[in-house]
């Protein structure tokens, strides 16, 4: 058995289970083929870099109101710049995690976890619950999207594959 397969019978990548809120406030800055660009202004047909395939067409974009812990994450906590301000996502929200923190917290090279899974009570914390207006992003599969300096999941549905590594 190889050391990183250790407890694990298939030899794949940790990722927990789906996760029920995912999105992003309007004011996150995501990158796109056209620069960076604030996710209330994208629009269908936009061209998002992602991590997993390069570029993606967006298919759709829905607005939904939510009531929901939140994570907060300070500016500049997760490594230099990531992320780039202190950020606000719901605590279910899918992040790629692929630095120290993945081995340590979770036994792999990088994991897909809510972000309620990193919260350390100092520099990542977790918020009462709250009432957030979230844009979920769609295209024809999910994607990991470069968002605000961190790698977040476009849907609740994404899993990990050889192609996110």
């Amino acid at each position: 058995m190889k050391p990183k397969t250790v407890g694990r019978t298939d030899g794949g990548l940790t990722v927990l289970p789906p996760v029920d809120v995912c999105g992003l406030w309007a004011d996150s800055i995501i990158l796109t083929l056209d620069g960076e660009r604030r996710v209330a202004d994208l629009r269908v047909g936009d061209r998002v870099i992602t991590r997993d395939s390069g570029t993606a067409v967006l298919t759709g974009i829905a607005r939904h109101t939510r009531h929901t812990p939140a994570v907060r994450i300070m500016a500049g906590s997760l490594g230099h710049t990531r992320p780039e301000q202190d950020v606000t996502l719901p605590a279910d929200q899918p992040m790629l995690v692929r630095d120290w923190r993945a081995k340590a917290l979770f036994g792999d090279a990088q994991v897909l976890v809510p972000a309620e899974r990193l919260v350390d009570g100092e520099f990542v914390t977790l918020e009462p619950a709250q009432d957030m207006t979230l844009f979920v992003l769609d295209f024809a599969v999910p994607h990991i999207l470069y968002v605000d300096g961190l790698e977040l999941a476009s849907s609740p549905e994404m899993r990990l594959d050889a192609r996110a590594a």
